[in-house]
């Protein structure tokens, strides 16, 4: 019998969005199939990061559909999102420096379920979130740390904590936008793995935005090039790295004529 394709779990179509007069994405159609690693590339100004916006929520399309499971969340803005079971992280670090670590991730864990605005009840009543925290801190190696003020981490920890807080909510899809930026080079190896540890155990589909091309193309199911606004290819690691007009792009070879 044939093999069955993988479920799209996330989908763009014909995406656009403008800024004035700069089209930042130019009519992308993409498939994201369920608990793959697809990772989204591209040379500096390519669309990558808007694209990876307009998937989120962070930005609303000029014109075109974003759909979870055939479903068009297009314009849903972002803390919806998470309560759709769509998680993501930035860029910078993003994390309440004043709390411990235990309460960053049990916040993230509460504000997803009913006693969301029950800031003030006593933390025993909310058991169920403290261990939902308590299994993130767990995930990402954080669990040893949980009583410490989250401003004095080290930037990587500080990395690991952004994680937790996204995983306190289960989320199916993760969105991870530069998950290594400003990771010392020894501190990256062991996030990664932990990164793909996550997306195997908890059977989640991770989409993400990376510039180092050691790591998209050790962990990456599938690849997808963004190059001045569109899809410029798609494939498997294999595929592009033997793709030549993928080669040109990076090497500043393939741009227009009149630049």
């Amino acid at each position: 019998m044939p093999e069955t394709s993988p479920a799209t779990i996330i989908e763009t179509r014909n995406v656009t969005k403008h800024f004035g007069g700069l089209r930042a994405v130019d009519g992308v159609s993409l498939h994201v199939a369920a608990g793959a690693m697809h990772s989204i590339i591209g040379p500096n100004g390519a669309g990558k990061t808007t694209l990876f916006n307009l998937i989120s929520g962070y930005l609303k399309p000029t014109s075109g559909q974003v759909l979870l499971r055939g479903r068009n969340i297009t314009g849903v803005p972002l803390h919806r999102m998470a309560h759709m079971g769509i998680g993501r992280s930035f860029q910078i670090t993003n994390v309440f420096p004043e709390l411990t670590v235990m309460e960053n991730v049990r916040l993230a864990a509460q504000a997803l379920g009913k006693d969301n605005y029950a800031f003030w009840r006593a933390a025993d009543s909310l058991r169920r979130y403290t261990q939902a925290a308590e299994r993130a801190l767990l995930e990402v190696g954080l669990d040893a740390k949980a009583d410490v003020t989250a401003g004095v981490l080290p930037h990587g920890d500080k990395r690991r904590l952004e994680l937790a807080i996204i995983l306190a909510g289960d989320p199916e899809v993760l969105l991870l936008d530069e998950p290594t930026a400003g990771m010392a080079s020894e501190q990256v190896p062991s996030l990664v793995a932990m990164i793909a540890r996550i997306r195997t155990a908890g059977n989640k589909t991770i989409i993400l935005v990376e510039h180092n091309m050691s790591i998209v193309m050790n962990i990456s199911d599938r690849i997808s090039v963004m190059h001045q606004g569109r899809l410029l290819a798609e494939g498997n690691p294999q595929e592009i790295a033997a793709n030549e007009s993928v080669q040109k792009a990076y090497l500043g070879e393939f741009h227009d004529e009149h630049s």
